[in-house]
C-alpha cells in the first residue's frame, strides 16, 4: 500500500503547481484554534483508514491531501511578487505581501531589510509548508500531511509550539540538506550553504528554521539575521552567512531555490514512503492475508468449515 502513498505524494506535489486554489489560504482561515486543528487531524486519520481498503483510493486520497496542504506554489507566487516589487521600488506593496508571510514589523524596512526578510521567510516556509508535510506524509500518510501543516499554522508559545518544534526537528534538517544539494542548480554555493548551516545556527532563537535560513544565506552567498522587530518583542539574531547584503535579485534566486527543494522533496518523500512499506512485517505462512485496515483480504478463507450433516 505504501506504493500507493508514494504515487499520491508525487501526484499531489505535481498538482500543487498546476491546479490553482480558489482560496489559497483557506486552511489558515479555518483554524481559529487547536480544537479545529485537532478535528482536522482526526478526520485525516479516518480518511486514511478508509482509503487503505483500496490502493486507488489511498493514492487519490493522499494526492488530494498533499495538494490541499502544500504551500509551494503559493510561496513561489508571493516570492516572485516580492522580488518584482523590490525591483520596481514598490516598497509599500512589498511590505503588504511580506505581512502575509511574516509578522515582523516592516513599516520601517527599506530595500535591504525587505530583501533580507523575504529570503528568511522563503527559507522558513519552504521547510514548514513544503518539506515538513511531505516528510510526515511519507511516514504517516494523510494524518502526517495534515498534522504537520496544522502544527505549523498553530505555532506559538506553550504545548503546540513545543510539539511543532519536535515535529519540525527532522524536516528542518532535511530541508537544510536539500538546500546544500540544490544550491549549484541556482548558481549558488553548496560549500557555503554547508558552512553557514554548521557554523551560524547555534545562537539562533529557532533551532529548526534557523538551520534552513543559514543554509539559504550560504547558498546565495548573502548575509541574513540581525535585529528583527516584532509587534511585542525584539530578537537579536546571529548573522547568518558571510556574503553581501541581499537585494531583489537574491529574492528571485531564493524563489528558484525553494522550487528546486520542493521537487527534490517530492522525489525523496516518495522514496521514503516506499522504504517504509518494505519494512512492514509480512504475513506468516499459513496465516490469512489481511488488508491494512485489518480486514481479511479473502473473508471466505480461514473460516472453520461446517461439519457435514449425517443423513437421517
Amino acid at each position: 500500500m505504501n506504493a500507493a502513498r508514494a504515487i499520491g505524494l508525487l501526484l499531489g506535489a505535481a498538482a500543487d503547481g498546476v491546479i490553482e486554489r480558489g482560496a489559497p489560504r483557506a486552511l489558515e482561515r479555518s483554524l481559529p484554534g487547536a480544537a479545529a486543528g485537532g478535528g482536522l487531524v482526526v478526520a485525516a486519520v479516518v480518511v486514511e483508514r478508509i482509503s487503505r481498503r483500496s490502493p486507488v483510493f489511498q493514492a487519490l486520497g493522499t494526492a488530494i491531501a498533499t495538494w490541499a496542504v502544500l504551500g509551494g506554489a503559493r510561496l513561489a507566487a508571493d516570492g516572485t511578487a516580492l522580488a518584482r516589487d523590490l525591483e520596481e521600488g514598490e516598497l509599500a506593496a512589498a511590505r503588504e505581501t511580506l505581512s502575509g508571510l511574516d509578522d515582523r514589523c516592516a513599516e520601517s524596512l527599506e530595500v535591504i531589510g525587505l530583501s533580507r526578510a523575504s529570503v528568511e521567510s522563503l527559507a522558513r516556509h519552504t521547510s514548514d509548508s513544503v518539506v515538513a508535510p511531505m516528510f510526515w506524509g511519507a511516514v504517516a500518510g494523510i494524518p502526517g500531511l495534515v498534522g504537520a501543516r496544522v502544527l505549523s499554522l498553530l505555532r506559538g508559545p506553550g504545548f503546540t509550539g513545543s510539539l511543532d518544534r519536535l515535529a519540525g526537528f527532522a524536516p528542518a534538517r532535511v530541508a537544510a540538506a536539500l538546500t546544500v544539494t540544490s544550491a549549484p542548480v541556482v548558481g549558488g554555493s553548496a560549500s557555503g550553504a554547508w558552512r553557514a548551516w554548521q557554523r551560524d545556527t547555534v545562537a539562533h532563537p529557532d533551532p529548526n528554521s534557523g538551520r534552513v535560513e543559514a543554509a539559504f544565506a550560504g547558498a546565495l552567498e548573502i548575509r541574513l539575521g540581525g535585529r528583527t522587530v516584532y509587534p511585542h518583542r525584539v530578537q537579536e539574531r546571529p548573522v547568518l552567512g558571510d556574503g553581501r547584503n541581499p537585494d531583489a535579485g537574491h529574492v528571485t534566486r531564493a524563489v528558484e531555490l525553494s522550487r528546486v527543494i520542493g521537487w527534490l522533496t517530492a522525489i525523496s518523500s516518495a522514496a521514503l514512503a516506499l522504504l517504509t512499506g518494505l519494512r512492514q512485517p509480512r504475513p506468516r505462512p499459513g496465516s490469512v492475508p489481511r488488508t491494512s485496515a485489518g480486514v481479511p483480504a479473502f473473508p471466505w478463507r480461514g473460516r472453520p468449515s461446517r461439519p457435514a450433516r449425517r443423513p437421517a
